[in-house]
């Protein structure tokens, strides 16, 4: 046994001693996993003239290949050690973790490519090696604990600069600043200097979100990078001057052996290595998950601050990356949540919050279609569902951002679902008494109501629930195409007829619609829809349709005759009803309504209707007359609400707001009023915070709502 010595030499080889007896299948942890360079591998410059004018997937492809077959020079095989102490909350972390000495190249030592690539293809590298790629934090740590620091050298940028050509101009451009030490500096000592690299970061599934490459580095000699942390391209974007550095997973910290990506994730531990945070998902989505994408799931209000996740389990999953958006475009907020309790807390009451998700299992799912949800301690008496899961051009599955705001600007919040959550009976529609079901143009092959749907649907409208449905093919599929099974369900639930697959039956014509008289869309003219350019996607059929059993033509295509009908509402009994249901169905999709003023005006309308059938809030209290107090909006409110209400004939009115020991605060009006709706606005300024009752007397009709001031 070698004796020890004052310079720590023995220290250091008992602790890699201990390090591989420790780990076990770790003991050759200092060295790349590859079988041996194959005798007739390609060198470097052949591996160029092989894949010059290959497309990037051939040519990663082939780069896989190359190395997994051991195709590395001999020199990267060795790997080095970084070392570094780390004080956290008073006690001393010392780590060490292993590094390639440079980039990862293809060919011999005498002849090598620094390969640039993807970051999909160097994470599935990883994940076959068991390695990882290095940290904003240990790009720095790597760059000052290399022995051979070389000075970078940029290319004028140029379109060509993500082409192999340039790529390997560079690559030669290295190797001879790289010849001109290497007889102070062989060949497997740690090099830094010469690329930017593709690293781990919070922001791969930050702003924009995946699919991205972050890069970082490409230090000067003075130790200042080119390049700061950035996040600009696309997963599919590499170009001359990216390198791939790969690290050991496994680690050893205080002696103990652990790895580095399940101590990014660590709460107090991923300081070691990050210095961005916590990085709930240490690696990149691969393009090709192995792990199914959520597709049964719903979001609910659990409190005033807190959204509950209902996911149907899938054995497979651990957690869930939940994207979050105020608008439904930009998700530019990341949680990981274990899939045991996937709760949201701390957010915002009354906000509407969109939901994304990805399930995180052996690697990162696709994403989810949006949802969306209100924090809130009323209980929700609406559900969105979203049953638009066609693959056709302009779906881009969020149309949720269309739906909630026009329920939220009524004055009422909601939860929503996927329609398959409906299926799974993670949701229960008898829940709820609205429903509206976003079908787009879901068509045949996708069922816009499969036979199990229908029977939920059909169990909701006899126990007195509201349907709101609206898309460009269901009568297409259920009526033109369906079964007798299909037929009997839009016959008798949705109340309506097929009639033909456009107006007129010509496509890309009509994209407008307007109210017809004596129904609930009165009134209302200039209902356009998209046409491919207003923010969704090209209606080019809209199904033209008619009542039938009742159903009630509601709207009109405009410019047409009045037998081609866009919509039909219904109110009363269905065939196995114990109370009265209602219905409105338009035969084109809601979301493409523009602009969104008109989306408001429209759903409006409907939930007019669905509000003179049922009482949808228990601290509603409603006559059996025609006077109607409507939710106030917003509600709660921080300075001023909006009250609405509908006279059905002219009458003395006074509006007054109460608090809760039945004192009155103001009048907000005492006047005569005609017969119609009214709203007034009642600016709470120099009201406190608190609950409040709006009291509507006409004509000795009384009404209540509550009302909640928040400051």
């Amino acid at each position: 046994m070698q004796r020890m010595n004052k310079d720590g030499d023995t220290e250091m080889k008992l602790k890699t001693l201990l390090f591989i007896l420790t780990t076990g299948a770790l003991c050759m942890a200092q060295t790349l996993p590859l079988q041996p360079r194959p005798a007739d591998a390609l060198t470097g410059s052949a591996f160029e003239q092989l894949v010059r004018n290959f497309s990037l997937t051939d040519r990663e492809n082939e780069i896989y290949a190359q190395v997994l077959s051991g195709n590395v020079p001999d020199f990267q095989r060795n790997l080095i050690p970084v070392t570094f102490e780390n004080t956290l909350n008073s006690r001393v972390y010392e780590v060490t973790y292993y590094v390639l000495p440079d980039y990862l190249a293809v060919g011999s030592d005498s002849d090598y490519f620094l390969m640039p690539m993807t970051p999909v293809l160097a994470q599935k590298i990883c994940n076959r090696l068991g390695f990882t790629m290095p940290t904003r934090k240990m790009v720095d740590q790597i760059w000052s604990q290399a022995t051979v620091q070389l000075a970078p050298a940029p290319i004028p940028p140029s379109p060509e600069m993500t082409t192999i050509p340039v790529m390997y101009d560079h690559n030669q451009m290295v190797w001879s600043q790289r010849q001109e030490v290497i007889a102070d500096h062989p060949l497997g000592e740690l090099v830094g200097g010469t690329k930017k690299d593709v690293v781990i970061s919070k922001t791969i599934y930050g702003n924009p979100p995946p699919n991205r490459v972050v890069i970082y580095g490409w230090h000067y000699q003075n130790g200042t990078p080119i390049q700061p942390l950035y996040s600009g391209h696309s997963e599919t974007y590499a170009d001359y001057s990216h390198g791939i550095r790969l690290v050991q997973d496994s680690i050893m910290i205080n002696d103990q052996p652990s790895k580095i990506t399940t101590t990014l994730q660590n709460d107090s531990l991923h300081i070691l290595f990050s210095d961005e945070g916590r990085i709930p998902i240490p690696w990149y989505p691969l393009s090709a998950s192995s792990t199914a994408r959520p597709s049964a799931w719903g979001v609910l209000a659990e409190n005033a601050n807190r959204l509950r996740l209902s996911i149907h389990d899938d054995p497979d999953v651990t957690h869930y990356l939940v994207h979050l958006s105020a608008n439904g475009v930009d998700f530019n907020q990341t949680i990981l949540l274990d899939k045991s309790d996937p709760v949201l807390s701390g957010l915002s009451s009354d906000s509407i919050y969109y939901i994304r998700l990805q399930a995180v299992g052996t690697d990162t799912s696709n994403f989810s279609e949006v949802l969306a949800g209100v924090p809130g301690d009323v209980k929700k008496k609406i559900l969105i569902v979203n049953g638009f899961d066609r693959s056709t051009t302009g779906n881009t599955y969020d149309f949720m951002r269309r739906h909630a705001p026009a329920v939220k600007n009524y004055g009422y919040t909601f939860d929503s679902a996927t329609n398959e959550a409906i299926t799974y009976g993670l949701l229960q529609l008898n829940d709820y008494d609205i429903v509206d079901w976003i079908l787009g143009e879901e068509s045949t092959v996708d069922q816009t109501f499969s036979n199990s749907e229908q029977t939920l649907v059909k169990d909701f409208l006899d126990n007195g629930g509201c349907l709101f449905v609206s898309g460009s093919e269901i009568a297409w599929d259920l009526d033109h195409k369906g079964s007798s099974s299909d037929k009997n369900f839009f016959w008798n639930y949705l109340k309506a007829e097929y009639v033909a697959d456009a107006p007129n039956n010509q496509s890309s014509t009509w994209y407008a619609a307007e109210g017809m008289a004596g129904n609930i869309f009165e009134g209302v003219s200039n209902i356009t829809f998209d046409n491919g350019n207003h923010g969704t996607y090209n209606v080019s059929w809209p199904d033209v349709i008619k009542g039938k059993n009742g159903g009630q033509d509601a709207l009109k295509y405009s410019g047409t005759a009045s037998t081609q009908v866009a919509a039909v509402v219904y109110q009363g009994m269905f065939p196995n009803g114990t109370q009265n249901g209602a219905l409105v169905y338009l035969g084109f999709p809601f979301e493409t309504i523009y602009p969104e003023s008109k989306r408001f005006e429209v759903m409006n309308r409907v939930l007019d209707y669905f509000e003179d059938l049922n009482t949808l809030e228990v601290d509603f209290i409603r006559p059996t007359t025609d006077y109607f107090l409507y939710p106030n909006y917003p509600n709660p409110f921080n300075q001023t609400t909006v009250i609405r209400y509908r006279l059905p004939q002219a009458a003395e009115v006074r509006v007054s707001i109460y608090n809760v020991r039945g004192q009155e605060v103001l009048t907000l009006l005492h006047a005569r009023q005609e017969a119609g709706r009214h709203a007034l606005t009642w600016d709470a300024g120099n009201t406190a915070s608190g609950l409040y009752i709006c009291k509507l007397d006409a004509d000795g009709t009384v009404l209540y709502r509550k009302i909640t001031l928040l400051k």
